[in-house]
């Protein structure tokens, strides 16, 4: 029997035992930690809290087999292994970020993403609201955010430079309920929902539903990449975004609340250190992207996304801030997979299962996050095919970054490879694609 994430301890006794409902009682012991007991005593577990609970249980779906993870039983649960288990997590922040902007993710969609990362341990799921390409949250105060701004004509079909479209619209929006439902299904499962709306760059699709946001206007994005229009820095404007950041704390209860901050041409920062003071005194942290550092007056609150480079964490963590770690090279999991020319739309570095297992987040940091982009992810399919099990591998590197023993990280990950399969995830074969997981002569970019 293998486990995935490996736990902090593990013995195992021996022999097996018929499966028995648990029994669960609370003990001191580390945040979300939990202890695992299965004898011919039966199986009990002993939780330090109601999280470390919750985890301990997702630990014994993995001993009862895969048939645990489907959505009903198909045939007697079989017996469990002898074993004591003690488990805790390394890192308080276990995170992934799924871009909904570039291409929406239907809300039934994003509640299996959430049972997903539930599944594997992991605690926060960042969500990308709003880019140059879509603008997913409905707003009461300003409807043509969503109305106008949630859909586009065209799509860009692999990268820019192969000139491709598909000629198709494509939009979507959560509403203020929808939303309000994702979260409330997310603490449930011990997951806490990260909100991003960026700014002042990746807000063209703002500036189409009001061009007096910006300084050359413009329609919702068609194309990927870095748009250089961003939005104007006049007081008016700063006003509206403040506007729209008092709606989404409506709805969104967590601490922390994200601001963008990235990839902004020009500009002096001082739109993104108004919006980052004005969520502190909302009585929120915001969250921004490492190119945020270089605004002077940041507030002490502010958390960081640190995803250009180690170099960005180390600077982050000498400010005094708190840092989540989420470096291209090692958690950018719509990076190709592969040198293979059957990888569908290959982009970015090559990033294997192995390659995000290897990364170890540098110590001081919140935690860390994968980061899923899904410029070229225009379905669940396509999303599942790059998120795992890159995402089970990075799970572990949260949980317990012990180091990595190779055999016995692939004989965990062969092991967890038909838990997803119950789950429905169409993973990536550790062969290569699948036939029909494959984009043969769609252009991607490489480096």
């Amino acid at each position: 029997m293998t486990l995935l994430p490996e736990p902090v301890s593990v013995v195992w006794g021996g022999g097996t035992v018929p499966w028995s409902t648990p029994v669960v009682r609370r003990a001191p012991g580390p945040a979300e930690g939990y202890r695992i007991s299965i004898s011919a005593g039966g199986v009990h577990v002993d939780a330090s809290d109601d999280a470390g609970e919750f985890y301990a249980h997702q630990t014994l779906r993995q001993l009862r087999g895969p048939d645990a993870f489907r959505a009903a039983p198909i045939r007697p649960d079989g017996p469990v292994p002898v074993c004591e288990i003690v488990d805790h997590p390394e890192h308080r922040w276990r995170g992934c970020m799924i871009d909904v902007a570039r291409h929406f993710l239907p809300k039934h969609d994003l509640l299996r993403y959430v049972d997903l990362l539930a599944a594997h341990k992991l605690n926060v799921l960042h969500l990308h609201l709003t880019d140059d390409q879509g603008w997913r949250v409905e707003s009461e105060r300003f409807p043509r955010l969503h109305e106008v701004g949630g859909w586009r004509p065209d799509s860009r079909w692999g990268d820019r430079r192969g000139g491709l479209s598909t000629g198709r619209p494509h939009g979507g929006c959560y509403t203020r309920d929808d939303l309000r439902e994702v979260v409330a299904y997310a603490a449930a499962r011990h997951v806490t929902v990260v909100p991003e709306i960026d700014v002042p760059g990746h807000s063209q699709a703002a500036i189409a539903a009001y061009p007096e946001l910006g300084v050359d206007g413009g329609g919702v994005w068609t194309d990927w990449g870095v748009n250089p229009r961003v939005l104007n820095g006049s007081q008016s404007t700063v006003d509206f975004y403040r506007a729209v950041f008092d709606e989404l704390l409506e709805v969104f209860p967590g601490e922390v609340v994200g601001f963008g901050g990235d990839e902004a041409p020009g500009g002096d920062g001082r739109f993104v250190r108004l919006i980052a003071e004005h969520l502190v005194a909302r009585g929120r942290r915001p969250y921004g992207w490492d190119e945020v550092l270089d605004v002077e007056g940041l507030p002490e609150e502010t958390v960081i996304a640190a995803w250009r480079s180690e170099e960005a964490v180390e600077r982050a963590l000498e400010r005094g801030l708190d840092v989540v770690a989420c470096p291209e090279r090692h958690a950018y999991l719509d990076y190709r997979q592969s040198e293979d020319a059957d990888e569908p739309i290959p982009v970015g570095t090559v990033l294997t299962t192995e390659d995000v297992r290897a990364y170890r987040p540098v110590a001081g940091v919140l935690g860390a996050q994968a980061n899923i982009w899904t410029e070229h992810l225009d379905s669940p399919r396509r999303l599942d095919y790059a998120a795992f099990p890159r995402l089970s591998a990075f799970a572990e590197v949260v949980w317990n970054p012990a180091p990595v023993d190779g055999a016995g990280f692939a004989a965990r990950l062969g092991a967890h490879l038909p838990r997803l399969a119950a789950l429905g995830v169409e993973y990536r074969p550790p062969g290569g694609p699948l036939p029909w997981q494959r984009l043969p002569g769609v252009p991607g970019h490489p480096r």
